[in-house]
């Protein structure tokens, strides 16, 4: 690989090499691409870095020299920058993903410097990283089946809701570990977060319904999540329901099963039940 001599370079030619390689660290390249890509070393990405933080572009000038000692030099950034994509686990966190207050706490205890918690998140925006949520998509959804219910079904039920004076809310059951991890965690942009976690103990399920409006109704439950238990949730839905409802859930087959078919049907006035396709996943929209 071709490395890249600053001592032959122009002040203006540094100055626009360090505005390169600090543009594209922010826009979610590693900064290890970026050195490679430039022909300099690593070390020398994390120094452009730092001189940004303390001053912004204008620090990047090649014609600028001294000011006062960062508290975190090239080496303190490399370091983080690694440290913030293992395993919080992996330094005695109890959560899995990283928090601005972690990421504070782990650069005190390692290297003994102190920073407020906005800094440490301009601190890590600076270097490429954001906060993400990790996805979950369920590799086997049938795009088109879910774009037709989307152009199609659901204007149908909304239609209807309207003609009968109905609400639509949208129902759907998660189970809860001690060892859950939820939130969002820091890594470099474009990158989905993936979180390793061993099976818990016990386990709590939750059922849950909104409306469009934003009304929430919720139970909790220790055993399995059956045909019985779906019942006894549509139960409480209507209760004091001032509108019929329109509830729309999943494809399970707990949500199709013959006792809740039969319980919806000597309640059709309160209470509809509408199906998404297969593994359609509403928080993808």
């Amino acid at each position: 690989m071709k490395t890249t001599d600053a001592r032959r370079l122009t002040h203006s030619q540094l100055t626009e090499l360090r505005w390169r390689g600090v543009t594209a660290v922010q826009e979610g390249e590693s900064p290890d691409d970026v050195a490679r890509v430039l022909g300099i070393n690593r070390s020398t990405i994390f120094g452009w870095l730092v001189r940004y933080r303390r001053g912004g572009w204008g620090r990047l000038d090649a014609k600028k020299r001294g000011g006062r000692p960062p508290k975190l030099d090239s080496r303190a950034l490399a370091w983080i920058y690694k440290a913030v994509q293992r395993d919080p686990r992996q330094y005695k966190f109890k959560f899995a993903l990283w928090t601005s207050v972690m990421v504070r706490d782990i650069i005190r205890r390692q290297l003994g410097v102190s920073l407020g918690r906005s800094s440490v998140s301009r601190l890590l925006n600076q270097m490429g990283l954001s906060a993400q949520r990790p996805l979950w998509r369920a590799y086997q959804q049938d795009s088109v089946k879910v774009e037709h219910w989307l152009q199609t079904e659901y204007p149908a039920i909304r239609r209807n809701a309207l003609n009968m004076k109905a609400e639509i809310w949208f129902a759907d059951e998660t189970g809860v570990r001690p060892a859950s991890h939820a939130g969002t965690t820091w890594v470099p942009r474009g990158r989905t977060p993936i979180v390793s976690t061993m099976d818990a103990r016990f386990r709590i399920n939750l059922i849950s319904a909104v409306s469009r409006r934003g009304d929430f109704r919720f139970m909790a439950v220790e055993e399995r999540v059956t045909a019985k238990v779906i019942v006894e949730f549509l139960k409480c839905l209507i209760v004091n329901a001032q509108r019929p409802i329109f509830l729309i859930v999943d494809a399970h087959p707990t949500h199709k099963a013959s006792m809740v078919r039969k319980y919806v049907e000597t309640v059709s006035d309160q209470l509809r039940l509408f199906f998404l396709p297969q593994y359609f996943i509403l928080s993808d929209r």
